[in-house]
């Protein structure tokens, strides 16, 4: 099984995508828990690039290629293998956030995006999608905490600096993604506490 993590910054995805992760291993299942970007050594050069603050001058174009390179990297090496070996794997962010991010908040043709994942990513989508979704303002106020404490490298922090409408974008992005896929999306308030958020994602998966 494929399972993604999908949310706004500060959204705790990668908090539930490591609990589910250990909750499959607890059992003695396969898993391999990942993140998009820089899930490979190649990725990560793309990642340093990605999320530094002092590439704010990447043109949106150049962004989405870059993000489309990395997964191509991911997925030919880490995703496909794993699920060919019979691992479930997890995702912290996959396609869906490009068509968010580069699509519905830079204004990139979400068409444009869909055909480049057809053709370079072979069109793998996720068996199964948990969309954890706050208000903007939350998400913010938990990502620039964490970032303050140390939680988060500062050298990552260049969508934390984006202004409130472009987050606001790509919040209402999700959700619609949300809406026109039901049979994969589940959208989960992220507000609760981490172990209630938990159990409410455990009890979307059948094992």
């Amino acid at each position: 099984m494929f399972i993604t993590f999908e949310g706004i910054e500060g959204s705790g995805k990668s908090t539930q995508a490591k609990r589910l992760a250990g909750y499959f291993q607890q059992r003695g299942f396969g898993c391999v828990l990942t993140r998009e970007p820089g899930a490979t050594p190649i990725g990560a050069k793309i990642r340093s690039v990605l999320l530094d603050p002092d590439s704010r001058g990447l043109v949106p174009d150049a962004e989405l290629l870059l993000y489309l390179a990395d997964r191509v990297q991911h997925q030919q090496t880490l995703i496909l293998p794993a699920l060919a070996r019979g691992e479930h794997v997890i995702s912290d962010r996959y396609a869906d956030a490009t068509l968010v991010y580069q699509g519905y908040a830079r204004g990139i043709d979400p068409s444009r995006i869909l055909e480049l994942h057809r053709s370079f990513c072979q069109g793998l989508d996720p068996n199964l999608t948990f969309l954890l979704d706050l208000p903007v303002e939350a998400g913010l106020e938990r990502a620039i905490g964490a970032l303050q404490q140390g939680d988060r490298e500062q050298r990552e922090s260049r969508f934390e600096l984006e202004h409130l409408d472009f987050h606001r974008r790509v919040r209402s992005g999700y959700l619609m993604l949300a809406k026109t896929h039901p049979e994969r999306f589940r959208i989960i308030d992220a507000r609760p506490s981490p172990e209630d958020i938990h159990r409410i994602i455990l009890s979307h998966i059948a094992l």
